[in-house]
């Protein structure tokens, strides 16, 4: 079965903040170049973007039905994402769909509900080095990654990291300024598995790197659990003593 993909993004960078500024690295918009990179690691695959601005900002109902692993860009515009599209998606998570969390999506109103804290960080934007380390090398998003992926130019990011422990933890960063970051972990929620990535700024063409799709491609077959039947597990009630009538069965 060929994976469905829905890379979103808010687009305001793109659309009204610095259009001009964007299109040196990302003429076609962040969702763009994501979307393109997994076309090309993921050729059997289905990709579509989605767009703050789009109606239902481009998540209704039957496009998240149709997503195996939404991968989420937002930066500006946290506040402006509708609730109601939030709960839809967590709704899914929980069924499970597959989310990636991407950068400064650690703010966003769906990742922060599902992990239950205020996901803050300490931050610089330096223009700094990243030097991004695999710290659990046997785990199926590390594969084929190199060790350590040198990002020249990048946003610093911090500890720390406002997240619960995470379950897997993948990738860790160290940077020129002398932070160090947890940035690459993992999640289960309900149904739904949960991966946050910190590198791609949209200042920097992070996200033109090859081990940085790489690592995004491993995220999305990770986290894809597309023969699940996409049901979020619900409270039951049980007679007593419901086992010995499967026993006599």
């Amino acid at each position: 079965m060929s994976l469905r993909i829905t890379v979103w993004n808010e687009g305001v960078h793109e659309a009204r903040q610095d259009p001009a500024g964007m299109a040196e690295y990302y003429p076609d918009g962040i969702h763009g170049a994501v979307a393109e990179a997994l076309r090309a690691h993921l050729p059997d695959a289905s990709v579509r973007t989605a767009l703050l601005d789009d109606a239902e900002h481009g998540l209704p109902e039957e496009v998240l039905a149709d997503t195996d692993v939404l991968l989420w860009w937002g930066h500006l515009a946290h506040a402006e994402v509708s609730d109601e599209v939030v709960s839809r998606v967590q709704r899914h998570v929980l069924g499970g769909m597959g989310l990636l969390v991407l950068h400064s999506g650690h703010f966003s109103k769906i990742f922060t509900r599902l992990l239950g804290t205020t996901c803050s960080l300490s931050w610089r934007n330096a223009a700094e080095r990243e030097v991004v380390w695999t710290v659990d090398p046997t785990h199926p998003i590390a594969e084929g990654v190199p060790s350590p992926v040198v990002i020249p130019e990048q946003e610093t990011y911090g500890e720390f990291f406002d997240i619960p422990a995470p379950d897997e933890l993948i990738f860790i960063s160290s940077f020129s300024g002398g932070e160090v970051f947890r940035s690459g972990c993992a999640f289960h929620r309900g149904r739904g598995r949960i991966f946050y990535f910190s590198p791609g700024d949209e200042r920097y063409p992070v996200y033109h790197q090859p081990e940085i799709q790489r690592v995004l491609a491993n995220g999305v077959r990770w986290a894809a659990r597309p023969d699940l039947q996409r049901t979020a597990p619900q409270v039951s009630n049980p007679a007593r003593d419901w086992f010995l009538e499967q026993q006599r069965s």
